[in-house]
């Protein structure tokens, strides 16, 4: 039997109040009629109070990009998975590739974020990946184990019972090369027998979502993979047809 999917969109440094109005009432009123989909929306922090006004009631959930690894305390600029509750957040993204890459944070560290998410409530989404330069290398497998090991090794495998994992390959992502289905879905396997080497239970339930580059004319493919359970949609997030017909794709 198929297992639910997760469509999660998450909008970068993009939008303003009045776009997102449009695109928030837009996602809202068309997954009204796909209820066996999870979806939700990973809006930047100044727009979390729009996107729970918008969202409130409907079976959208909606989530934060990023988060500070300390309940509280002198770090300015920052912001606490309890804030992020304070708009009702259900999902923080943790590890993205940019969030790596751009502001050189470590597998450990996104650990110890993913730690603070579920602390208060938060289900993390964790973001793992290799570059191209690591995938032309043949060190895939390395880097992802990698960066799944060091979160189980902070907060041990049972963690991971309540938590998403996003693959994406960092090389797919807006230059406009593509992963084969066939691509990801190893990667996918790998990362689920790469849990169940510590507890099989745990990996068989494991959500592992897709997110390289999915779009309308490519999710279902992807979708259809075993161990793909849905997509982390990055630019075709903000087009609400291009979204929503990605979330029809994910329908059991």
């Amino acid at each position: 039997m198929m297992r639910r999917k997760l469509v999660a969109g998450n909008w970068k440094m993009h939008g303003g109040l009045t776009q997102n109005a449009g695109l928030l009432d837009a996602v809202r009123d068309g997954m009204a009629s796909m209820p066996d989909v999870d979806c939700a929306v990973c809006v930047p922090f100044p727009y979390l109070a729009q996107a729970q006004q918008k969202l409130s009631g409907s079976n959208v959930k909606w989530g934060a990009q990023d988060v500070h690894q300390s309940d509280k305390g002198a770090f300015t600029g920052e912001v606490s998975a309890a804030m992020l509750r304070d708009f009702g957040c259900s999902y923080v993204i943790v590890g993205h590739s940019e969030r790596r890459a751009y502001y050189g944070e470590s597998s450990h560290l996104v650990a110890e974020k993913f730690m603070a998410a579920q602390k208060a409530g938060l289900t993390p989404i964790l973001c793992v990946g290799e570059t191209l330069e690591q995938r032309e290398g043949g060190v895939t497998e390395a880097i992802v184990a990698e960066q799944l090991d060091a979160l189980i090794q902070l907060a041990g495998v049972q963690a991971l019972r309540n938590a998403v994992v996003a693959y994406e390959p960092v090389w797919a992502i807006g230059t406009g090369k593509t992963a084969t289905s066939a691509q990801a879905q190893e990667v996918h396997t790998f990362i689920r027998r790469r849990v169940a080497s510590h507890d099989g239970q745990i990996a068989s339930g494991l959500c592992i979502l897709y997110g390289g580059s999915v779009k309308a004319n490519n999710a279902a493919e992807l979708f259809a993979m075993p161990d793909i359970d849905g997509g982390l949609i990055g630019g075709a997030a903000l087009v609400a047809d291009e979204f929503l017909a990605i979330c029809r794709a994910g329908q059991i």
